[in-house]
């Protein structure tokens, strides 16, 4: 990345993570937190498809719940809440 890519900064979980500015949700989150939350079965669930199908990776985006991460831009100041905690150093 270099000196004059523009960077956003994104809330996920309360804390704040910046991305290139065209990046989407999902860029933003990853670098948070391990997975994106968990089905009915207890099982981790993340970005699969990368491209909206196959719905893993939904999170609350701005009090919206059931949007999927890897085909929202990130925005500025957007809040993402995931159902998983965020990871420490």
């Amino acid at each position: 990345m270099s000196s004059t890519t523009k960077l956003v900064r994104v809330w996920v979980n309360g804390c704040s993570v910046d991305v290139p500015a065209g990046a989407n949700v999902a860029a933003a989150i990853a670098r948070v937190v391990p997975v994106f939350g968990h089905g009915v079965s207890g099982r981790a669930r993340a970005p699969l498809c990368g491209m909206g199908v196959c719905f893993e990776c939904r999170v609350r985006i701005d009090g919206a719940d059931q949007q999927r991460a890897c085909m929202t831009i990130a925005r500025d100041g957007m809040r993402v809440q995931t159902t998983t905690e965020v990871r420490h150093g």
